[in-house]
């Protein structure tokens, strides 16, 4: 199990109540997978379930990330909140599935954008457990532009408040 990292003062267990917390407020991600030669990201919309230490996404069955995620199953989901200086990425294992329920579940009116309806054949359910996550938590962009100006003038580097590095 890797080491938990901390920069300021909040508990692991804070840390980890946030990065769930910001993952499902912020809802799209970069979704990165690796091809075997480079990293591939791409949005896509999370649904984010702590209860069930799972972040499900609705892809099509025809994605180049499918078999990306069979071959080599460890991914990584990064959020960003650009205005609020917040970032969060958690990395874990995927899979990519066919259950019609948890697809049907997990509809909602935005998929009408790709999809006509939950029942379309095509959709498939990726999977994410995580297993660890980062967390980059500014006070306010106020602060994190005063002291990315600060910085400038000094030549110090910035202070771009809490940074947390924790297991889920």
């Amino acid at each position: 199990m890797a080491k938990e990292h901390h920069d300021n003062d909040k508990t692991p267990e804070e840390a980890r109540d946030r990065i769930w917390e910001l993952a499902k407020k912020i809802d799209f991600c970069m979704f990165t997978t690796w091809d075997g030669e480079r990293q591939r990201s791409r949005p896509l919309s999370a649904r984010v379930f702590r209860e069930e230490h799972a972040i499900y996404f609705l892809v099509d069955e025809d994605g180049a990330k499918n078999s990306q995620v069979e071959k080599f199953p460890f991914v990584s989901c990064a959020w960003a909140d650009n205005g609020g200086h917040k970032y969060v990425v958690i990395s874990g294992s995927a899979r990519v599935s066919n259950d019609r329920a948890k697809i049907k579940e997990l509809w909602n009116d935005f998929d009408k954008a790709w999809w006509d309806d939950e029942n379309d054949p095509s959709i498939r359910l990726l999977t994410v457990t995580p297993e660890d996550a980062e967390l980059w938590d500014s006070p306010n962009q106020l602060v994190a532009t005063a002291k990315m100006a600060l910085a400038a003038v000094t030549g110090a580097a910035p202070e771009m408040g809490d940074n947390e590095k924790v297991n889920l």
